[in-house]
């Protein structure tokens, strides 16, 4: 074989390679479309959670500690909680919606992830810290966000205070 031939091949491996990747990395979910809503619309979702805080205590640097959070949809219309990300690197939340938990998702994560929680349904936001990712000690205060399409809670804060020892 001359090496031109050789070149010419691996330039279409790579070409085949690269568009492989690109339509094998499309997510699942990334048709689901957020629905919208405005505060006059009578029948809308309306995310009701009692507790965005929870203390976790004294840790280790080498432990892992989380807090589970309930978020109810006490609105007419499915409640779409999406675009979860997180204030450190240490810190991951998790949806469980019907029984289906989420990957978890930080600091710089993307994802076409939409968790639906019908009408009178509730579920699990989940703050998981890890401090042997980022280690600092002393008194540390952690959140996870959540985007809805409640119009009037529109970005849910879950937060975990801990004292790293």
């Amino acid at each position: 074989m001359s090496t031109r031939t050789i070149i010419i091949g691996l330039v279409l491996f790579c070409i085949i390679l690269i568009i492989g990747l690109i339509v094998g990395s499309t997510e699942p979910n990334s048709t689901v479309k957020i629905l919208s809503y405005t505060t006059n619309d009578k029948a809308r979702p309306k995310a009701e959670v009692k507790s965005t805080a929870a203390d976790l205590g004294k840790m280790k640097v080498s432990d892992e500690k989380a807090a589970s959070f309930t978020v109810k949809n006490s609105g007419q219309k499915p409640l779409q909680l999406y675009n979860i990300t997180s204030s450190c690197m240490c810190t991951a939340g998790q949806v469980i919606v019907n029984g289906q938990a989420s990957e978890e998702f930080g600091m710089h994560s993307e994802s076409n992830y939409v968790g639906e929680i019908a009408p009178g349904q509730s579920a699990t936001v989940k703050v998981i810290y890890r401090p042997y990712q980022m280690p600092v000690y002393g008194a540390v205060e952690r959140e996870v966000y959540v985007t809805t399409n409640d119009p009037q809670n529109a970005r849910l804060v879950f937060k975990v205070n801990a004292y790293v020892q």
